[in-house]
């Protein structure tokens, strides 16, 4: 199945992108889904189980994934991995999200481990929020 296409936007309408969020802890992507939503720039869908996340992401097609690095069943990397192993799915950008870094470790490298961005749990809105911005260039 192939993700939707994005819709046209009219000149000065902002587009609404669309964020699955793949993490174990079901009051956190609750909250974040809310939060995220509640600033009309975003349209989240949550998967709380890490095996669901590449047919979750195949059926909303996502702007961007926020995945959790250390779930039960299939880490956070496995599920990276899987992603980029399917045409359409590894040219979705991933943004980590991890306790085992602190925050100021990951203010150190700036965000990016290794070439991939990490923001550290527990995450901050508005820490997520520029970092959103800062991908989107808004």
């Amino acid at each position: 199945m192939q993700p939707k296409l994005p819709e046209p936007i009219a000149p000065n309408q902002v587009r609404v992108r669309k964020i699955l969020v793949v993490d174990d802890e079901a009051p956190f992507t609750r909250l974040l889904k809310i939060n995220l939503e509640s600033t009309g720039r975003y349209l989240v869908q949550v998967e709380n189980d890490p095996l669901l996340a590449l047919p979750a992401a195949l059926s909303f097609g996502p702007d961007l994934v926020v995945l959790d690095v250390m779930m039960p069943g299939m880490d956070g990397g496995d599920v990276a991995s899987g992603f980029n192993q399917h045409a359409v799915l590894k040219r979705i950008p991933i943004i980590f999200l991890t306790a085992t870094v602190r925050h100021s470790e990951v203010d150190d490298h700036v965000g990016n481990f290794g070439g991939l961005r990490f923001l550290a749990k527990p995450v901050n809105l508005s820490e997520l929020l520029t970092c959103l911005d800062t991908h989107f260039g808004g």
